[in-house]
């Protein structure tokens, strides 16, 4: 495996640790060029949160980037110890930098609670297995049925999501895609909240 590295920003070319042997498959850096390509100076100023965030690969991005904030989710104990020497190797500040070693599910429940919002909500979870004439069953999909997520976001907000083309997700209403990236087996998908229904036309108005 080629080193991963921060593509751009402050800590541009900052090559990134990568724990041996333990199933983690961080974001491709051609991948993450494409992505950030495309956010353009949406990253600037944001607040992100960062799922399944394994090394941290997309949330350190961003604070390259210039976001003043991630939180970064990830249930391996072992690869968050390396999200957190990742983070102070590239220098950035330990308060911008919130690691959770906690379940992504119960962690978006928690912050619903909070009334916690970001500007960008990216993952890039484990592969989920071909599917055909099935609906999915992989975390990409239960990302986007989770309720709570499409409230995370603030105003404006993004949701980039990550899966692998053999998984055909679905997509619910709460959602609507409006960019997606391929790479080799890497799709990319950047979805928004779906602007709710137009109330009922009052008779009493006409």
């Amino acid at each position: 495996m080629d080193p991963m590295r921060i593509t751009g920003g402050q800590a541009a070319r900052r090559i990134l640790k990568v724990p041996k042997g333990l199933g983690v498959r961080p974001t491709p850096d051609l991948v993450k060029q494409a992505v950030f390509n495309s956010l353009g100076a949406r990253v600037d100023g944001a607040r992100v949160l960062e799922l399944f965030a394994g090394t941290g690969a997309l949330s350190l991005e961003c604070l390259s980037r210039g976001a003043v904030s991630a939180v970064c989710v990830e249930l391996s104990a072992r690869h968050a110890a390396v999200l957190r020497d990742n983070a102070a190797a590239a220098g950035f500040p330990p308060d911008t930098v919130q690691v959770r070693v906690q379940d992504v599910f119960t962690v978006l429940g928690q912050l619903a609670t909070t009334g916690a919002a970001f500007d960008l909500i990216v993952a890039d979870p484990p592969y989920g297995e071909k599917n055909v004439g099935c609906r999915s069953t992989s975390l990409a999909q239960k990302l986007l049925d989770a309720p709570q997520l499409p409230g995370l976001l603030a105003p404006g907000g993004l949701f980039v999501l990550g899966h692998t083309k053999r998984d055909t997700l679905t997509f619910p209403a709460a959602w609507s895609e409006r960019k997606m990236l391929k790479h080799g087996d890497t799709i990319m998908r950047f979805f928004t909240p779906a602007a709710p229904p137009p109330p009922p036309a009052d008779p009493a108005a006409a």
